[in-house]
């Protein structure tokens, strides 16, 4: 009989979407195939402490997302850069943990979906899965990954970036001027709507902007797109397909990070969107091209704009998307033609394939 493959969960985090990782992760172990699989659980919490749990028990009120947390018992974890065995340790005994086959980092926004876990991971040689640390970077930071869009002709809002440094200096109505009224301001290196507001005056602009830098020290100010909120999951590393598209009908002003994971009546999603077949081709083409273009692998979900006059517009990347049974990454495959538990199986040998292609790759002259 074969060996389980072992899986390292890892979810939690510091980021602002801590509490949606731990909802995403619990979702995840819940469908996985025990009969393949055999699980460590690693929980990150709010100050960066690694932490191992012996059982699933590691949330306290995992049905509700407003009090979601951590149990704050887990032994702490060190990762040891290398290529041997000895991948993680435990720091109460510092005995070495099992080693992991690979990982599966359900991890959202900052230190987990920009690319710093990603490098431990690389240094520690444990497969992932998910884009890289280039991928997983550039497609976190809006600005960036709004140039490198526009140097590949792919149509996206027009914006401004700027720093904490430059608040005091900024011309309101040169921004006016560039991008119109109203505009959204967003932290440059943050998802699910965390500081995302929308500004119509100079002083909503400013208070919105301070906001922004509440959570970064760039942000990104973007023109306003009055468009359907599609939304398009791409699967695969050289050979990626995009699944069918869905769409996002908010019931708030736009879709906030209350309206994705506090109010249950926040949004509707539509899946599959109602579109014709020209637009869903034009989408998923879309969806590819931005995907290969960030340097992703593995997985992402790309989001993007449909106008009236049917321009599409992308409006972001998620490269660790949410990942819960009801979010729309899996709920887009899942129309596609791929269960839940099947993704997730498809993930993790995506990311053990991609571990083994670099693994072939010479690292000296000799």
């Amino acid at each position: 009989m074969n060996r389980k493959i072992r899986v390292g969960i890892i979810f939690g985090g510091r980021s602002a979407e801590h509490e949606v990782s731990l909802l995403s992760a619990r979702s995840i172990i819940q469908a996985i195939d025990r009969d393949k699989y055999d699980l460590t659980y690693i929980g990150i919490d709010k100050t960066g402490n690694w932490r191992l749990y012996e059982n699933e028990d590691f949330l306290i009120y995992p049905e509700d997302p407003k009090k979601v947390r951590l149990v704050e018992s887990g032994q702490k974890l060190a990762i040891i850069p290398g290529k041997d065995r000895d991948q993680l340790i435990n720091l109460s005994n510092f005995r070495i943990i099992d080693h992991l086959d690979v990982v599966f980092p359900v991890l959202h926004g900052p230190f987990g979906e920009d690319g710093t876990t990603q490098g431990a991971l690389k240094l520690a040689g444990i497969p992932f899965v998910g884009p890289g640390v280039l991928g997983s970077a550039a497609s976190m930071d809006k600005d960036v990954a709004k140039r490198l869009m526009t140097q590949a002709g792919i149509l996206n809002a027009k914006f401004m970036a700027f720093h904490r440094h430059q608040l005091e200096t900024i011309d309101f109505q040169e921004v006016r001027e560039k991008l119109g009224l109203p505009v959204f301001i967003k932290p440059a290196n943050m998802g699910s709507s965390v500081g995302v507001n929308k500004a119509d005056s100079e002083e909503r602009f400013f208070a919105h902007l301070k906001h922004a830098f509440e959570f970064d020290d760039k942000a990104v100010v973007e023109e306003y797109i009055k468009g359907r909120e599609i939304e398009c999951s791409v699967l695969g590393n050289e050979r990626p397909a995009a699944s069918l598209p869905g769409e996002i009908v908010a019931s708030h002003d736009f879709y906030s990070y209350e309206a994705k994971y506090i109010d249950d009546k926040g949004a509707i999603l539509q899946i599959p969107a109602s579109l014709p077949e020209k637009i869903i081709s034009q989408v998923k083409e879309i969806a590819l091209q931005t995907f290969k273009v960030l340097c992703c692998e593995g997985l992402s979900r790309v989001d993007m704009f449909l106008t009236e006059d049917e321009k599409i517009y992308v409006n972001e990347v998620n490269t660790l998307p949410g990942f819960t049974k009801i979010s729309m990454y899996p709920k887009l495959w899942e129309q596609s033609g791929i269960s839940y538990s099947e993704l997730i199986d498809r993930l993790l040998q995506l990311a053990i394939e991609r571990h083994e292609r670099e693994n072939k790759l010479k690292t000296s002259l000799n």
